[in-house]
């Protein structure tokens, strides 16, 4: 049985959710799992986990400053442990980006850190235009437009393969 800490960085909630999946999934496979978002995580005793996996999401095409910093704080840590990282975009809703070898912003991020996640994950994330402010609005159906997205400003979409939630899931709970 491990002791497993989901740590996130969420922009809209959706990272969230998909946390709350993992910690569902990995209780019925018997593990002990507590979710903490990053800017709460450092209060915790990291040492007292067995498992670190942190998830992020992307805005405009980078995870918040402090998904970094985190990990540039607690490398030494992570690497003595049973550790995972996922990402949830938009553009992992396209096949051909929606893995940890083709996703672009995760090539991208994992070249500016020196940690190497012993288990990598890419989740597509859910577009929710009535919820988003105006500028977040325009700006995401502007890049929906040129990416031949959904630009309708009530669309409501949940891109994320939930079976690849639970997939991923599954595999952590395996993880030694």
């Amino acid at each position: 049985m491990s002791h497993i800490l989901i740590a996130y960085s969420t922009t809209d909630g959706h990272t969230l959710e998909i946390c709350q999946r993992l910690q569902q999934l990995t209780q019925q496979q018997g593990h002990l799992c507590a979710i903490a978002p990053l800017t709460q995580a450092d209060a915790l005793d990291l040492e007292s986990f067995t498992m670190i996996v942190i998830g992020a999401s992307i805005r405009y095409g980078k995870h918040q400053p402090q998904v970094a910093q985190f990990i540039q704080r607690h490398q030494a840590l992570l690497e003595r442990k049973a550790n995972a990282f996922f990402t949830v975009n938009i553009v992992a809703r396209k096949p051909q980006k929606g893995r940890p070898e083709t996703n672009p912003y995760l090539i991208k991020f994992l070249r500016q850190i020196s940690w190497k996640p012993k288990l990598l994950e890419v989740f597509a994330g859910k577009l929710d235009y009535p919820s988003y402010g105006f500028f977040d609005r325009f700006m995401i159906r502007l890049i929906m437009l040129v990416t031949h997205g959904p630009t309708d400003p009530k669309a409501v979409i949940d891109f994320t393969d939930w079976q690849q939630v639970d997939g991923f899931a599954l595999r952590l709970s395996s993880m030694p």
